[in-house]
């Protein structure tokens, strides 16, 4: 097995986060700097161009196009109770995202206000959080997570979040019931983060793919508000939010009207359509090229957004995803340098994650590569750049041959398998393997472990809360001179182990007989014979 260098991991993480890379916002210079610093990083570890075919020939970049909106100024955001007008403040108590529906203006008056639960619609559950209520012209309120997250039992996965528990889901099913916005209550445990996590990621720029009807999975208003403004709503309507919020818990809730309440919005919206890129370098099969593993990260972050109590300004994401960023240019060499493998490996960096997996959901609707070809995903996001642990984790609690072959593989290393320590949190649904896992193709989310070999447990959870709260979306996401790396370059020889066998087999991993994505999956397997 290959070594990985520390002190190359170290370095490409601190230019990368540097504040020269401005927090690597998609469509802004700094995304032309970094495209030039990765094809620079992947030729010099001997890949090959593995993007959009120009006169015959392999780009370093996939073309991405997005829908680009931005709020122009300060939003006006008021929201009336009982005759009374309270102006809400954007970031404070509430975060308004710009309209991806494709509206220029947002011109909202006196709209009502619904309280919804948690916003689901499951047949399959026999759930109907929305019991033929009318949301047109209405605004609804909605709670985070799924409705068996408090009690940890039920029909939503229990602690685990299902996806009727992402944020996304909810602003789509707003969409599908007609409403005219959807206001998600943040509440840290449910949503797995706290508010500065939430006003950082919503108020800046948004992105979408281009859509043919954007309106049809986006409402035209979209934004979270604080639990404390929930709380002070509902009060004025003469409702109690624990105990509304306990019975959205059942089948048997119904929406709720919070009478004498209206919202108000006026803003104008910047948008354009833009082109942002994936970078894609390869090494092409010896015997067999036309089947593909991939390694993949996001390269983007946050950019320049609303300044820290220090004035910083710069999200730099050393950690998210710095380092995914710097293990592809690492892993890329490792396999340069070894024994030609007979699949193709593609190392592949996608832009917009933070935006909404929006990179590898182009890739994934538009592969380079066929997916049913496509053996398997070690997407890598925010790896422990800190000492080695005696366990890795992966994203979620999807079961996969992909996993199977992990946990196998780390007894070389010494290395246990820990199931996703935070399931509620969704992170199955927020890393861009997910754009692959639902079209069938085998794909994990790895994550670096919490059972530190210097500090056990009680260190490594520290280190997680401290980056929680501190710096996740935040500009305290910063490289740091006595990260060690030693950890993370070990956790790369695994994924090295990985990935070559499978680059080196003719295996098929799937997923498990019970999984949701085994039928997509095998739908394409004549195309595998």
């Amino acid at each position: 097995m290959p070594t990985f260098s520390t002190e190359r991991l170290s370095a490409e993480v601190k230019t990368l986060s540097s504040d020269w890379f401005e927090g690597r916002g998609p469509a802004t210079p700094a995304e032309t700097k970094t495209i030039d610093y990765m094809v620079a990083q992947m030729t010099a570890a001997g890949l090959q161009p593995g993007g959009d075919l120009k006169d015959g020939k392999r780009a370093w970049t996939q073309a991405v196009p997005l829908r680009r909106s931005q709020i122009v100024g300060t939003p006006t955001l008021t929201l009336q109770l009982d005759g009374h007008s309270e102006t809400l403040s954007q970031g404070e108590q509430i975060a308004i995202r710009a309209p991806m529906d494709g509206s220029t203006t947002v011109a909202i008056a006196n709209a009502p206000l619904v309280f919804v639960g948690y916003g689901v619609k499951a047949p399959e559950r026999n759930w109907d959080d929305f019991k033929g209520v009318d949301l047109h012209g209405k605004i609804a309120v909605v709670l985070v997570n799924d409705p068996d997250f408090e009690t940890g039992v039920g029909d939503f996965g229990g602690k685990a979040m299902t996806y009727y528990g992402r944020w996304t889901y909810k602003y789509e099913e707003a969409a599908r019931q007609g409403a005219l916005g959807m206001l998600v209550v943040h509440e840290t445990a449910p949503a797995s983060y706290g508010w500065a996590t939430v006003k950082n990621s919503n108020t800046n720029t948004m992105f979408d793919i281009v859509r043919d009807k954007p309106s049809a999975v986006h409402p035209e208003l979209e934004g979270w508000i604080q639990r404390d403004l929930a709380v002070q709503m509902f009060k004025h309507a003469g409702l109690d939010f624990d105990a509304l919020k306990k019975q959205a818990q059942t089948r048997a809730f119904k929406p709720v009207t919070l009478k004498g309440e209206t919202f108000s919005a006026s803003f104008k919206v910047d948008t354009s359509v833009i082109t942002s890129h994936n970078i894609v370098g390869r090494i092409e099969g010896s015997k067999r090229p036309d089947e593909t593993v991939i390694y993949s990260a996001h390269w983007d972050h946050l950019g320049v957004g609303q300044p820290d109590a220090k004035g910083d300004r710069i999200y730099n994401g050393a950690v998210d995803n710095a380092t995914g960023t710097a293990a592809l240019i690492e892993m890329g060499r490792a396999f340069a340098q070894g024994p030609r493998p007979e699949r193709s490996v593609v190392f592949l960096n996608v832009t917009a994650e933070e935006k909404g997996l929006l990179g590898s959901e182009y890739y994934a609707s538009n592969p380079l590569y066929p997916l049913a070809k496509t053996a398997g995903v070690l997407n890598v996001d925010a790896l422990d750049p800190h000492g080695p642990a005696r366990n890795f984790t992966i994203s979620g609690s999807a079961k996969l041959g992909l996993l199977d072959d992990l946990i196998a593989d780390a007894k070389t290393y010494g290395m246990a398998y820990t199931p996703d320590p935070k399931p509620e949190a969704g992170g199955f649904f927020r890393s861009d393997h997910f754009s692959f896992a639902k079209r069938g193709v085998p794909a994990i989310s790895f994550g670096s472990g919490d059972d530190w070999i210097d500090g056990g447990l009680k260190a490594g959870k520290a280190a997680d809360d401290d980056y929680t709260a501190k710096r996740y979306h935040q500009p305290g996401d910063e490289w740091q001179a006595n990260w060690p790396f030693t950890g993370m370059a070990r956790d790369l020889q695994l994924l090295y182990m990985v990935g070559n066998k499978l680059a080196n087999s003719d295996a098929w991993p799937n997923w498990s007989e019970d999984s949701e994505f085994r039928g997509i999956r095998d739908k394409t397997a004549a195309e595998r014979k």
